[in-house]
């Protein structure tokens, strides 16, 4: 049995500053995704050798092949020895190149949330505003439960294995309250005719007809999303009301879907030593794992209570009608998790969404997933916190042989995870459209179609010029199922035929660690070999799929950090750049006629020292336009002719 790491005695508690510089004399930095090296932390660096190249003139950065007749040097240097300015980052009206399609890239600057949230704390300090808040917080618990125990005719399921959605009408019957025009259009409705109006009809397409009695309204009403999802959860309702209740844990554990999270204030404390009673108003931005659709951020009062069967509730409701917003966008109506205690084994819990959303800035490719609801469903909630119960077990289970006998040493297994983890978090707060992730696009000249790209975190290595992090994505659609993508991009028999710096070498999947039942839920450590003795590349990825979508996630690591880690080192001073690749089905379960495809998100990261915030050299744009385009190419040509 093969025992992977060593008993690593002979090795310091830091990498030495000259490896470093090694590794950054031999070209790293610029020729794969390598690492941050951020505030005093002392990193374990990216691969173990280099082949040289610098970003402007390395065609093979991140899988890329050299379009013909194109020189990168010349074009750069050309083009830095003029005075002239650079047509480089391209931030039109409408960025999105597609045609049809309005700007979904936020770029609100941080100051200015932060303004508001400091506004938003003062105003809920008022005795007249706390008492609204209570008022409108207990309302929203009341109708929370009743939608949680209600069946049909409220509830409907839309098509064969759809989502479960509200009946806008049988709401309104139940929830809302009617004058004689209402009551007119309902009778309008039995009878046959157009049901989407305003904002009453349930995750609801407003560029339908609506009724002629709405024609003079002024303003767009916003979309309504509904969903219901119920399922056991492998943790006492305790727990997750904790989760759902500290802040930091909210974001640290839904970090796919929430970011930027805030505690404005605390209007109920509790009265037991439990959340029971508390009352809180937080603020948030929900995203998808794209900057092609908008961040929803919203201001919210969250409110748990414990009902006297045992049962716990959890419930948001927006603010915005209490502190009115010149223009809202999203708001949440009284949404949340009903929580009810299974024996000694866990929770049923059971989540619903009700939220109005603005979708007019949709990008074209996510308009059939956006509006139905299912990207920001209940369900992807339910998924997200069953993904976390299975983290924890996955993390405290004992180590074991892999299928080809080999054992990591315990200490190193969990090490490993950790670093997985971290990997992954700052995968999705790096592609995410939240107000902190300010997106341009390409000139519409390039290749590749609809890339957003941005600056991270600045590379600084001692005796060396500092240089910019650079992320870059893109998406596409692929008419392939979620699952069959997701084998080919994570599985190590195909990489090479995507990923150009394995092209026609050896890919073994050296050691992995299974993430639940589903074999393709794994953390593996992928080695790419030239020859039989040489390793090219180590490769940490983790790769994760369920029913609302999947994730590829993966980073170059160095052989030493990677053997520091295996024997327990600790994740918190190795700082690596993920890339990766996140799948979404490309419209809802049961929605419209024909098979359900796939929408493929690509994002990548590279350093690049001759670009900053005010410039970007052609080549770099060049660069970044082969990269993805090249990358694209591969992916379509296996998925759609076969090669797989």
């Amino acid at each position: 049995m093969a025992n992977i790491g060593g008993n690593g005695e002979n090795m310091s508690d830091d990498i030495q500053q000259n490896n470093i510089l090694e590794v950054f004399n031999n070209g790293y930095f610029e020729n794969i995704q390598n690492i941050i090296v951020a505030r005093d932390e002392v990193p374990m660096v990216g691969l173990e050798e280099a082949s040289g190249y610098e970003i402007e003139v390395n065609y093979n950065h991140f899988g890329a092949n050299p379009p013909p007749e194109m020189n990168l040097v010349e074009d750069y240097f050309a083009q830095s020895n003029e005075n002239s300015g650079s047509p480089l980052l391209y931030n039109p009206p409408s960025p999105q190149n597609s045609p049809g399609s309005e700007s979904s890239t936020n770029a609100k600057l941080d100051h200015m949330n932060r303004a508001s949230d400091l506004l938003m704390a003062v105003s809920i300090g008022a005795d007249l505003n706390k008492k609204k808040i209570i008022e409108q917080a207990v309302e929203a618990m009341e109708e929370l439960f009743k939608l949680a125990i209600m069946g049909e005719p409220l509830w409907q399921h839309n098509g064969n294995g759809g989502m479960e959605t509200l009946n806008g009408f049988q709401y309104l019957r139940e929830f809302g309250s009617f004058d004689a025009t209402m009551e007119q259009i309902m009778r309008m409705v039995e009878v046959g005719e157009s049901q989407c109006f305003l904002s009453y009809d349930c995750n609801c397409n407003f560029d339908q007809d609506v009724p002629s009695s709405f024609s003079k309204l002024n303003f767009e009403p916003l979309n309504i999303e509904t969903s219901r999802e119920t399922a056991f959860v492998e943790m006492n309702p305790m727990n997750i009301v904790q989760l759902l209740m500290d802040t930091k844990q909210w974001g640290t554990t839904f970090y796919s879907i929430v970011s930027r999270t805030t505690l404005l204030g605390v209007i109920l404390e509790n009265v037991d030593g439990s959340y029971n009673g508390v009352l809180q108003v937080m603020s948030a931005e929900f995203h998808q794992c794209t900057p092609l659709i908008p961040a929803r951020q919203s201001y919210f009062a969250r409110y748990c209570k414990k009902h006297t069967n045992g049962t716990w509730g959890v419930v948001d409701v927006s603010l915005e009608n209490l502190f009115p917003y010149p223009q809202v966008q999203f708001r949440r109506r009284p949404s949340g998790c009903v929580i009810q205690e299974v024996g000694n084994r866990g929770s049923k819990v059971t989540w619903i969404e009700h939220v109005e959303v603005d979708n007019k800035s949709l990008h074209p490719l996510f308009r059939p997933i956006g509006s139905s609801g299912f990207a920001f469903s209940a369900k992807r909630w339910i998924a997200t916190i069953n993904r976390h119960c299975q983290w924890l077990t996955t993390s405290m289970a004992r180590t074991a042989p892999t299928t080809d006998g080999v054992l990591i040493p315990q200490e190193g297994r969990g090490s490993l995870l950790k670093l997985a983890e971290k990997m992954t978090k700052n995968f999705f707060n790096n592609i995410n459209s939240c107000s902190e992730n300010v997106w341009s696009g390409l000139p519409q000249n390039f290749a590749a179609q609809d890339v957003r790209l941005r600056y991270g975190n600045i590379l600084k290595v001692p005796g060396k010029p500092s240089g910019n992090i650079i992320i870059f994505t893109t998406s596409i659609q692929i008419p392939v199922l979620m699952e069959v993508l997701f084998d080919f991009l994570r599985h190590e028999r195909t990489r090479n035929r995507w990923d150009s710096l394995s092209n026609q070498r050896h890919v073994r999947e050296l050691v992995y660690v299974s993430n639940g039942e589903n074999p393709g839920n794994r953390v593996s450590i992928m080695q790419v070999n030239s020859s039989p003795n040489k390793i090219e590349i180590l490769y940490l990825q983790e790769s994760y799929t369920d029913e609302t979508g999947s994730y590829i996630v993966y980073a170059p690591m160095d052989i030493m950090a990677m053997s520091k880690i295996l024997n327990g080192g600790n994740p918190k001073f190795v700082s690596i750049l993920p890339s990766g690749f996140s799948i979404m089905p490309d419209k809802a379960p049961g929605q419209g006629d024909g098979a359900v495809g796939s929408i493929l998100t690509l994002a990548f990261q590279s350093v690049d020292r001759l670009s900053n915030k005010e410039y970007m050299p052609p080549s770099t744009l060049k660069i970044i336009d082969a990269i993805l385009s090249t990358t694209v190419a591969s992916i379509k040509d296996a998925m759609l002719f076969g090669i797989r």
